[in-house]
């Protein structure tokens, strides 16, 4: 596994006042600052409670010390902690001095709060007419378009139900929905955020003038499902749950194997050729009801039942010898899979951070973008609570003199 060891990013110089907390917005600022942006997390006092979250190694530092569980070291590397009281007069005016050197705000609080706090987008627009400032809700900002959803406050598991997502995941057809694993219902909005807040950043640099972009979680998981809209809008009938395969390809999903499970996904005739010739099948293309992707989408529960007959003897082993690099082809890998496979090792997927208080390291995710000559990645672990404080103040124009007598009235904290 690799160490947290990265050259500078594309976006090195960019800084990001980040106000973000759970899943989707950290993720967002994350990425920005896998790509070398200085993103400065802005925390309350005693710090964000998500760093309670578990799994802790053994002594890692607890948050009353300053210190992180696995969920917020993961998704917060890379940033800077500085503790704000924004609920405060002089918080709120020191914020707003940071935005004055600042050229992005990123949050993903409820719809209103910020403005409660005299810090929207148009205050903070007149402060500094540069400013990207990116937001991250449930159902999107009344700017953009108010829906009768506005107010409703939303996790991953409800953008997965409303975006589209459930409707089509679940084991059988006309069965129960199913969640996805992971939290794609705050991941996916996060990258699309990621995606708006760089391209306005571009748009800052030939304008002059920045920019309020709006990400709504459930927006973002309809357009991840996007073939659900053509497919209902074509034949007005809602395409239902998918099971393990897909409903305009064949074969294409998971099958069993001896061990486990493998994927393929035969898109075209060429590659249905190809496998069938794996499996010492030849005979199958000549078979009328094969020899097209629409005659073995017409025949998929056929088909798939005589390929999983045909997989349920061999090993994965054994079917990633028979078909890897012949056709698309994956075994099914469950995270030790994952850990003791060497392309994850190449790939640099897997690093190692140092948790604080702990004798093991911390292993999370790598970047999956791989730049030539910027090529970013984990440059450092998550921050302790408000650990950067004096630096990130002194950087951005602040005075000795002023922290100290910020640090006295209790404005900002540092552990």
């Amino acid at each position: 596994m690799s160490t947290g060891s990265a050259g500078r990013g594309a976006l090195d110089g960019l800084i990001v006042l980040d106000l973000t907390a759970m899943l989707a917005g950290p993720y967002c600022t994350m990425m920005l600052a896998d790509q070398g942006a200085r993103v400065i997390k802005i925390e309350p006092p005693g710090g964000d409670k998500t760093r309670r979250n578990g799994p802790h190694l053994e002594g890692a530092l607890k948050l009353e010390q300053g210190g992180f569980g696995g969920y917020f070291g993961s998704t917060n590397r890379n940033k800077e902690s500085l503790v704000i009281d924004l609920k405060s007069d002089k918080g709120r005016a020191l914020f707003l001095r940071l935005v004055q050197r600042a050229d992005v705000v990123i949050e993903n609080y409820r719809s209103g709060v910020m403005e409660r706090l005299g810090l929207s987008y148009e205050r903070l627009s007149e402060i500094n007419p540069r400013l990207v400032y990116g937001a991250l809700r449930g159902f999107g900002d009344r700017r953009s378009g108010a829906s009768q959803y506005l107010d409703w406050p939303a996790y991953d598991p409800v953008s997965q139900a409303m975006g589209g997502i459930m409707g089509i995941t679940g084991h059988v057809r006309h069965g129960p929905p199913t969640k996805i694993g992971p939290g794609i219902g705050d991941i996916g909005p996060a990258m699309f955020l990621a995606f708006g807040i760089t391209a306005a950043c571009w748009s800052v640099q030939r304008t002059g003038k920045g920019q309020f972009v709006d990400v709504g979680m459930t927006d973002s998981i309809l357009a991840i499902c996007e073939r659900i809209v053509f497919q209902y809008g074509v034949g007005k009938k809602s395409p239902g749950r998918e099971g393990n395969g897909h409903p305009l390809l064949c074969p294409f999903g998971l099958f069993q194997a001896l061990d486990g499970y493998i994927s393929l996904g035969v898109p075209n005739d060429n590659f249905w050729a190809k496998m069938v010739e794996c499996m010492g099948r030849p005979e199958w293309i000549m078979q009328d009801k094969f020899s097209t992707n629409d005659l073995r989408v017409a025949n998929s529960g056929e088909l798939e039942e005589l390929l999983n007959a045909w997989t349920l003897v061999r090993t994965k082993r054994q079917l990633s010898e028979i078909f890897g690099g012949h056709i698309p082809f994956g075994p099914v890998f469950e995270a030790k899979d994952i850990f003791e496979d060497e392309h994850f090792q190449i790939r640099n997927m897997l690093v190692e951070t140092e948790q604080p208080g702990a004798n093991e390291k911390l292993v999370i995710a790598g970047t999956p973008v791989h730049m030539s000559d910027t090529p970013g990645g984990i440059r450092k672990r998550a921050p302790l609570v408000g650990e950067h404080t004096e630096r990130v103040l002194r950087d951005l124009g602040l005075h000795e003199s002023e922290i100290a007598e910020l640090r006295k009235n209790n404005v900002v904290e540092q552990r």
